[in-house]
């Protein structure tokens, strides 16, 4: 492979409204450093041509580490009893809320387990209480429910819903969330568009049994269901998960899937995941040189943050409630960006999916 090579390869998958498979597992499988530096560089143009130089924060408050699920790779899984659980009250969860609006940042992401013990009524009561006392946007982050209960915290004012896929392909899916379906997870995403939330996915890099190939596809799968908002991180393991002894997502892999998801999605809100800066190194200010756009500050109160713990390490859990904000105004002015304080709405035009989702089997 050359720099020439990759750069012909990229410049034909930027102008394809759906790239070949192929093209992006030769890009993925690029490992020269200049080969690499390309796929990067290509992937900050193009960020820059459609969302511009402004970095989004999103201010997310994990209200809940219960969950109902045993999914292989997650901390919060039903069978971790070594787990402390909690659920934030109300009132706790609107005292965060207060502290993301204080701070000016306009989008508060309400993040928990996907917990069958919660009341859906109680978590609408707090997004209309949200848009009463403050306007912002509202997105959730709770796991598959019925339409209903979509329907219900739509009414009530949310705006946004992120329900990430973790794998476009039937069997890699259904390896790793016992008894759950990817036809099922599909089906929540095609509510929540139909509903017209802004929905948005995501995965991780590195999951035991993923392939350059699935990856490609899960890319592809984000450019034909034209999702607003797509998260991609490393997998890092939990001890107390069953794939707990494996090697945790590669970095640089990492970066070229978050690049190329830049290249062929274009317009989505790419997110400088957590998970990037909970690898020793903080290698988030690489992502935002490599097509990400958004940064998520924690406003999760402080007796709980540790508490949450879906991988270990994870960064910014010990700091007061919101300094993470004013941090990563520097981090972004560092590499010549600027911390736009705006919704940061789609820039789609909420039209929504372009077609069925379907598996890949």
């Amino acid at each position: 492979m050359s720099t020439t090579g990759v750069r012909a390869v990229l410049d034909r998958v930027a102008k394809s409204a759906l790239p070949d498979s192929a093209d992006l597992v030769f890009l993925l499988s690029a490992d020269d450093p200049a080969e690499v530096r390309e796929i990067l560089d290509a992937a900050d143009r193009t960020r820059k041509h459609y969302v511009g130089d402004g970095v989004f924060l999103r201010g997310i408050v994990e209200f809940g580490s219960f969950c109902s699920n045993t999914c292989s790779y997650c901390g919060l899984h039903a069978g971790n009893t070594a787990l402390t659980r909690y659920r934030l009250t109300e009132e706790e969860v609107l005292a965060s809320v207060d502290a993301v609006a204080a701070q000016g940042i306009q989008t508060v992401v309400l993040q928990s387990g996907e917990d069958a013990g919660m009341d859906p009524r109680w978590l609408a009561r707090i997004v209309e209480e949200i848009k009463a006392r403050h306007g912002i946007s509202v997105t959730l982050s709770v796991g598959e429910w019925p339409r209903p209960e979509y329907a219900l915290w739509r009414s009530a004012g949310a705006d946004r819903f992120l329900l990430k896929i973790e794998s476009s392909d039937t069997e890699l899916y259904e390896s790793l969330h016992h008894n759950r379906l990817l036809a099922s997870r599909l089906r929540s995403l095609e509510d929540l568009a139909d509903l017209g939330y802004q929905v948005g996915s995501g995965i991780m890099v590195g999951l035991k049994g993923q392939s350059l190939s699935h990856i490609a596809r899960d890319i592809l799968f984000f450019r034909q269901s034209d999702f607003d908002m797509i998260g991609i991180g490393p997998f890092l393991p939990h001890p107390q998960t069953r794939l707990g002894d494996q090697e945790r997502g590669d970095v640089t892999l990492t970066l070229k899937t978050l690049a190329l998801t830049r290249i062929v999605t274009r317009d989505s809100h790419l997110p400088a995941t957590t998970s990037l800066g909970s690898m020793g190194e903080d290698y988030r200010p690489r992502a935002l040189q490599a097509g990400a756009n958004v940064l998520m500050p924690n406003f999760t109160p402080g007796a709980y943050k540790k508490l949450y713990e879906i991988y270990p390490g994870k960064r910014c859990v010990s700091e007061p409630t919101g300094a993470c904000a004013f941090c990563m105004e520097g981090m972004a002015s560092s590499i010549g960006r600027y911390v736009d304080y705006g919704r940061g709405d789609s820039l789609k035009g909420m039209k929504g999916l372009t077609r069925p989702l379907t598996a890949r089997g």
